[in-house]
């Protein structure tokens, strides 16, 4: 029955491999994402342009809350660390 399955289903085959491709991509770019060495020199680079006045306070109180729901959401999962986890 196998064999039969993939003889019909071989004219799907590549809407089959973009789709394994474009998750393969979101992986990789959550893995990126998520990272908690990305998201701490994300938090650095937030506070040098708070010290260089390129933001103001409430910008910067905005960004670093989202940086640290990340950093929270990485660490509580271990995601960044190529382990295959999906948030």
């Amino acid at each position: 029955m196998g064999l039969v399955k993939e003889l019909l289903l071989l004219p799907f085959a590549p809407v089959r491999g973009s789709a394994w491709v474009i998750e393969q991509v979101v992986n990789e770019a959550e893995r990126i994402y998520y990272d908690p060495a990305t998201v701490r020199a994300e938090l650095g680079r937030l506070e040098e342009r708070l010290e260089a006045g390129e933001i103001d306070e409430e910008e910067f109180d905005r960004a670093e809350d989202e940086l640290l729901d990340r950093l929270e959401t990485a660490l509580r999962n271990d995601v960044g660390h190529g382990n295959g986890t999906h948030i």
